[in-house]
């Protein structure tokens, strides 16, 4: 089996985060609305997310293979290739940025199963589930808590 490396991202990553966010999610997600250009894609992450976030990346076979992004005590992405599923890419990466916080929350998707079954059993615990007016998507989520023991 291929092994993977983590380390911190880049500016010189972010091209890849896009393109990676992108494809995981019209690959894994077909339910959501595809609401923005993948130069719009790239705008976010350049502008919003790797200005205030600690990224982390996973890399094997010389691409990138998964990403997390968390600013504070929210992990706002977690990505992994789906060839990679099952096979400790998100963990690791989980792992990563849960390191220095006592505290993780995050939003996943009411219908994204294998997302919310993946943090259940690294021990995030379901706060709240809304209707998705509070979201972009107006698909209905749900909000998770992690909090170290």
């Amino acid at each position: 089996m291929p092994r993977f490396t983590l380390r911190r991202a880049t500016l010189s990553d972010m091209p890849a985060v896009a393109r990676l966010n992108r494809y995981v999610r019209t690959t894994c997600l077909p339910y959501l609305p595809d609401l923005h250009t993948p130069e719009e894609d790239l705008a976010f992450f350049r502008d919003h997310v790797f200005p205030t976030s600690e990224v982390w990346i996973a890399r094997a076979e010389e691409r990138l293979i998964g990403f997390a992004g968390a600013r504070l005590d929210w992990l706002d992405h977690l990505y992994v290739d789906p060839a990679w599923h099952g096979r400790g890419v998100g963990q690791a990466l989980l792992s990563a940025v849960r390191t220095d916080r006592p505290e993780l929350n995050l939003w996943t998707f009411q219908d994204n199963a294998q997302a919310r079954r993946f943090y259940e059993r690294q021990g995030f615990q379901l706060v709240v589930t809304t209707d998705g007016s509070g979201n972009e998507e107006r698909m209905p989520d749900a909000h998770y808590r992690w909090v170290r023991d």
